[in-house]
């Protein structure tokens, strides 16, 4: 019986199956999540939901890179934190019954697969495993979150910047030769959010990187050798 509820997993062919938070699901419940499934490709630049938007379910990112901001009343905004594949976002607004406190944006092309809100509710309602798994999402976000503060204190900003590019580059690099390079999927503005530095230090710390010897920048493209990659890695 369980070999027939796996074979009709929606997401059984998924790189990131063992690690869902859809399984285990009893049988009954692997129709709800069949019912209430889809996948969606998003452009870059498309926009997943909006901040104040009433929480439509639960997403998970199987391709791409999103970009989770802040907009405030002035026109600005906040990068808060990247969602690479493999990740669920939308979870809070979903556990808290509210609207989205972010915008959720793809900064390169990607694919979402999403669970519509009400067959998301009735599956986590028949399943705590299901529960126990969204709580150790939350738990992992309040985690990253205070060793976020920690680096800022413990950690010079040049090494931030670094340890940013290098989970970038592991995630969207290419091999050429003895080199590893990317188009960089934001801008610097949005790596100061990330590291938590005024814009104008952003350009100082990129030359520091380069001095350095590991990382080049040609406008948005970043260079390293593979060598480098592989020391970094290493240390991470």
């Amino acid at each position: 019986m369980l070999g027939a509820q796996n074979s009709n997993h929606p997401c059984r062919n998924c790189a990131f199956y063992e690690g869902s938070v859809w399984q285990p699901v009893d049988t009954r419940s692997v129709l709800v999540l069949t019912r209430g499934f889809s996948r969606q490709a998003l452009d870059e630049g498309q926009t997943l939901f909006n901040q104040g938007d009433k929480n439509q379910g639960l997403f998970c990112v199987s391709k791409g890179l999103i970009a989770l901001r802040t907009l405030h009343p002035d026109g600005t905004s906040t990068l808060m934190r990247l969602a690479y594949p493999g990740e669920i976002i939308g979870f809070r607004s979903f556990l808290g019954d509210r609207e989205h406190r972010t915008e959720a944006r793809a900064l390169l092309p990607s694919r979402i697969c999403s669970v519509e809100q009400r067959d998301a509710d009735r599956i986590v309602r028949g399943n705590p495993a299901v529960l126990e798994k969204l709580a150790s999402r939350c738990v992992f976000e309040i985690d990253r979150n205070r060793e976020r503060i920690i680096a800022s204190s413990t950690k010079s900003n040049k090494q931030r910047l670094a340890d940013l590019l290098l989970r970038l580059m592991e995630e969207h690099g290419d091999r050429a030769g003895d080199h590893v390079s990317m188009q960089l999927p934001l801008s610097r503005m949005d790596l100061a959010d990330l590291i938590g530095v005024q814009p104008e230090t952003m350009s100082r710390l990129v030359r520091r990187l380069e001095s350095d010897g590991f990382f080049h920048f040609s406008g948005r493209e970043v260079q390293i050798p593979a060598t480098g990659l592989h020391k970094m890695a290493a240390n991470q």
